[in-house]
Formats: C-alpha cells, sequence, structure tokens
C-alpha cells in the first residue's frame, strides 16, 4: 500500500492553494477529487453548446493579493478582466444606480439621486477603508488559542491592538459597534436614497440566512470589506470563467509538486488509537498518509468522512448544531442576445458589464427572507446578476450572451414541497423577475440550468447547500469557526485538519483559508 506524506480531500481553491504551499516547503501533498475537474465552486461549464459559464460562483475573488503573487498564476494563464462599472442597481421604474471602482465617479452618480448621499458615500468609504485594513489582518491569521495562547498568539494580538487603537476612538467605537448590528440599521445611519441602501446592505446578507434586519448582518459586511473595501462590492472576472482561476492554481500546485488526481472518491478517513492513517477510496484502495486535509465542509468531513467512535459525544453534539443551510440557488441562461433593460443609462454594455443588482430597497430584501423562514422560496428574489459574455465573448457564441443569477432566497429544505418538483417554478420565478427590468428577457432564451441547493449539496458536495461551508453568523466567525476550540484547523482527531470555507475566515474566492491552513499544518508537520 502506497504511503504519501499529506493527503488533500477536495480540490477546490482552498485545497489547491493549501497544497501549493505545503508543496513548496517540500512536501508531496496528493489531492484527491471526486468530480471530474477540479474547482470547486468555481468551475467553468458548457450548459448548452458553444455556452460556457461559471458554473456557481461568478466573481473572482478578490483572491489575496500575497497568495496570487506566491503562486504566480499569471503564468499559469490566468487573465484578470475588471470592468469599468462594478455595480449597476437597477428599479422597476427604469431608474439605475452605476457605481465604480474610483469613489469620485460613483458620487457622481449617486448625486442623481441625493448630493447627500454622494457625500456621504464618500464618507463612508473612507471609514470602511479604514476598518478593513484591520480586520485584514485579523483575516490573514489564524484564531489564537483562547485556552492556551502561545508566544506567536500572544504577539499577533499585541500587534492587532495596536492596530485598533490607530484606528481612534470613534472609529473603534464604529468597529465594536458595527459588528452586531442589522445592516438595514447601519446604512439606514449613512443614505436616505433607498436603492443606495440596498445595494449596499446586500453585501451583509449574501449567501446567508440573514435578511438586512438580521442582527450580525453589518458583520458580515465588514468580513468581505476586509478583503474588497468597496462599499458596494466589485465584480472581477477571469478569461475563460472562474474554472480557468482554478486550473491556473491547480497547475501552479504542480509546478510546486504537488500531485493531483480527479474522479477519485474518498470514502472515509482511516482512523487508529486517534490519529489518522490514510484514506480508503469509494472503490477500496487504501491510501495511506501521515496527514489528511480535508477541503470538504465541517459536517462532511467530521460526519461523515469519520467514523463517529472516533470522536467525543460532546464534539458530535456542537458540530450536529453547526448552521449549514444554504439560501441561494443559481440560474444560467443562454441568450439569443443581449436583453433591453428598462433603463436609459442602465442599458449598455458598459453598464451591464459587471455585477447588476436586483433587489430595488431594504423592504424587498426583508421580504425575500420572510418566504425562506417558513421554508419557501422567494416569488420576488433579490438577484445578483453578471452577463460575462460582455467582457468575455469567448463565453458564447458571436452576438449571442450568457447571463449568471444567484437567486435568494431558496432554503435548502422545502416545507411542502420538494426541489425537484419545484426546479421549473424557481427558473420560472428568477425570469419573471427579470422580466420586470428587461421585458424582452424570456423571448431571448436559447436554454436553462437551474441549480438548487440540493444541487448544492448532492452534485457539488456542499452540505445543506451552504456556499460557503456554514453560515457567518457571530457564533460561527473567527475563534468559533467551526467550533469554539477548533478554529486553529486542527481536529480532535491528531493529523487531519480541515482547509475549507468552513473555517476561517470562510468568505468567498480569497483563499484565505487553504493559506491560513498551509501555514498551521506546516508548523505542525516540521515538529
Amino acid at each position: 500500500m502506497a504511503k504519501h506524506e499529506v493527503i488533500i480531500v477536495g480540490a477546490g481553491h482552498n485545497g489547491l492553494i493549501t497544497a501549493f504551499y505545503l508543496a513548496r516547503a517540500g512536501l508531496k501533498p496528493l489531492v484527491l477529487e471526486r468530480r471530474p475537474t477540479v474547482g470547486g465552486a468555481a468551475i467553468t461549464d458548457e450548459f448548452h453548446p458553444g455556452f460556457r459559464c461559471s458554473t456557481l460562483a461568478h466573481i473572482a475573488g478578490p483572491l489575496r493579493a500575497d497568495v496570487a503573487r506566491d503562486m504566480q498564476l499569471e503564468k499559469h494563464g490566468l487573465k484578470n478582466i475588471r470592468p469599468e462599472v462594478q455595480v449597476c442597481a437597477l428599479t422597476p421604474e427604469g431608474r439605475a444606480l452605476l457605481l465604480f471602482d474610483d469613489v469620485a465617479k460613483s458620487a457622481a452618480e449617486i448625486a442623481k439621486f441625493s448630493r447627500k448621499d454622494a457625500d456621504a458615500y464618500r464618507n463612508f468609504d473612507q471609514v470602511l477603508r479604514k476598518l478593513a485594513g484591520v480586520l485584514d489582518t485579523v483575516l490573514a491569521q489564524a484564531p489564537p488559542a483562547l485556552d492556551s495562547p502561545s508566544a506567536g498568539d500572544l504577539f499577533r494580538l499585541l500587534q492587532t491592538g495596536r492596530k485598533v487603537r490607530g484606528l481612534g476612538k470613534k472609529d473603534l467605537y464604529r468597529l465594536l459597534r458595527w459588528g452586531p448590528m442589522a445592516v438595514a440599521d447601519l446604512v439606514a445611519e449613512f443614505f436616505e436614497t433607498e436603492l443606495l441602501r440596498a445595494v449596499v446592505a446586500a453585501r451583509g446578507i449574501f449567501g446567508t440566512a440573514f435578511g438586512p434586519w438580521s442582527a450580525g448582518s453589518s458583520m458580515v459586511l465588514l468580513l468581505r470589506a476586509a478583503a474588497d473595501p468597496t462599499p458596494t462590492g466589485s465584480a472581477q472576472f477571469v478569461a475563460g470563467g472562474l474554472g480557468a482561476l482554478t486550473q491556473a492554481m491547480a497547475a501552479a500546485a504542480k509546478a510546486a509538486g504537488a500531485e493531483i488526481r480527479t474522479e477519485t472518491d474518498v470514502a472515509h478517513v482511516a482512523v487508529k488509537n486517534g490519529a489518522v492513517q490514510g484514506v480508503v477510496l469509494r472503490n477500496g484502495e487504501e491510501i495511506a498518509a501521515s496527514a489528511v486535509i480535508s477541503n470538504a465542509d465541517p459536517r462532511r468531513t467530521l460526519l461523515g468522512l469519520v467514523e463517529p467512535v472516533h470522536l467525543e459525544p460532546d464534539f458530535l453534539t456542537k458540530l450536529q448544531h453547526y448552521r449549514s443551510s444554504g439560501t441561494v440557488a443559481k440560474v444560467n441562461l443562454a441568450l439569443d442576445r443581449l436583453p433591453s433593460f428598462r433603463s436609459q443609462n442602465g442599458a449598455s454594455s458598459t453598464a451591464l458589464s459587471g455585477r447588476i443588482h436586483i433587489g430595488p430597497e431594504i423592504d424587498y430584501l426583508e421580504r425575500a427572507f420572510d418566504a425562506s423562514k417558513y421554508g419557501e422560496f422567494s416569488r420576488q428574489p433579490y438577484l445578483d446578476i453578471t452577463i460575462p459574455s460582455l467582457t468575455d465573448p469567448s463565453l458564447a457564441p458571436a452576438g449571442k450572451h450568457v447571463m449568471s443569477i444567484y437567486a435568494q432566497f431558496a432554503p435548502h429544505v422545502l416545507k411542502n414541497s420538494n426541489w425537484q418538483s419545484q426546479r421549473e417554478s424557481l427558473g420560472e420565478t428568477v425570469v419573471k423577475t427579470l422580466a420586470e427590468y428587461a421585458p424582452d428577457l424570456p423571448s431571448l432564451i436559447v436554454q436553462g440550468q437551474v441549480i438548487t441547493p440540493a444541487d448544492l449539496e448532492e452534485t457539488y458536495g456542499l452540505t445543506g447547500g451552504h456556499i460557503f461551508h456554514g453560515e457567518l453568523a457571530l457564533d460561527q466567525v473567527y475563534a468559533m469557526r467551526p467550533l469554539l476550540g477548533w478554529a486553529r484547523y486542527r481536529t480532535p482527531i491528531r493529523r487531519l485538519y480541515l482547509c475549507g470555507a468552513g473555517t476561517h475566515p470562510g468568505i468567498g474566492l480569497t483563499g484565505g483559508s487553504g493559506a491560513n491552513a498551509a501555514r498551521e499544518i506546516l508548523k505542525d508537520l516540521r515538529k
């Protein structure tokens, strides 16, 4: 039986990043991926002849700068695309709010709605960037061991404390106050325009089981701002779709010395005397390893790949209560041509080349969330949309387009039905909602692909259909992600580690979880 130093289960972006750093340190990690291609939730598929799309995630990060630099992804074929307009927020009445990377340009557009809000936006941007500078430091470090912090932990906490003190009294109070707040309250303190309030607040609820009036939703906005301090979030694409990003990561990991095997399904992790022995594949093959690192979510790893006899009952109980019930569905459309939106300034290809926000006011977003609380999907969903073929024509035949749509809220479990019977209805609801803004859209659809929360679990391995491997709630972040006492990428089983989004910091395609995990794992393996 062959033995490897390290096995990594799952070739999502965090798994590939961990593999790269371990390989660069001289190890020979073996990455095992269940599906035919690497990438996890960052993949590109052809869903209709000639039409390709970022199947799940449709925005590239932003990837942490140090990770991109270390992996030299551009040398492995990565080409980033950053459109001029980052967000186009629409109203049913035909108005559009265009937001740019450039704060002055954004403020000029906001002034068309409210001069007061234009000034407030500049102020909010400055404050958010200041807070993000502190939070970014926290996200780039492993959480401290709260029971017995090491000298390194104490030093890093001291450094972070100095940065926090450097904020000044006013911004320090803001940081402490904003975290537990409802994001609806936060945006109301700055802005009077409902559309602007909604597009900023949406950052605090995307991918979560939160509405804008949910306590702690401001914390999600702050976490996202640490990686991308633009108030409304940005839009960055990859030529060839997000699959090209993870293909470049795989190439970088291989060049560093990692081995990657696809269509290799791990059935369970072998454990003896409380320590990892290796993995057993679905076909019965056994592969021994000194350490196993899982890029799967915490529940799938520790409740699915590990026999419960190897874990303490108290730990199992806590993990069973780790919340990872998703609220997001995905709809991809092949279009005969670009739809005609009602808005005059929001109808151009330039205006539509970034993210398109459908959710014109706070109450609209809250009502969309209300449906999911009662086991139903929203009939007027909040939508986050991209048309990536506008900036990357290779994704569709000449003159035609692909549209990528995130729809919230769609609960993992429907109260009085199931997703197999409701798939078509969900797709129709999304198209009907969009048709209020682009009336000709239904007549332009060549083919559609509907990915439900059940699909996210069954096809793509996301327990509960949660795109972030677990809820981003106050009790499930930082030193409590996934559980208090187990936030440093280690598990109760010796030499079994976690590196996926269910660990700190756990947000989007930043690569933070994979990079942090690799650093902590290397400390153990070097001992």
